[in-house]
């Protein structure tokens, strides 16, 4: 299941790993302020030996 970072109105945040399926949440589960779902860029991790070798055309 993904993690998601809210924004509460006093802009902390806090993450909280909900389902794909999930609505957003609009209230902090904690503090009970209004809270919207930030947008993050994926993490991305390319591992393990000759990703360049095996993964391009050669010239």
């Amino acid at each position: 299941m993904p993690t998601y970072v809210y924004r509460r109105e006093d802009g902390s945040t806090f993450e909280i790993v909900q389902r794909i399926t999930e609505a957003p949440l609009e209230r902090c589960p904690t503090t009970n302020q209004r809270v919207e779902r930030v947008i993050q860029k994926p993490a991305v991790h390319f591992k393990g030996s000759g990703f360049y070798e095996t993964d391009y055309k050669g010239k």
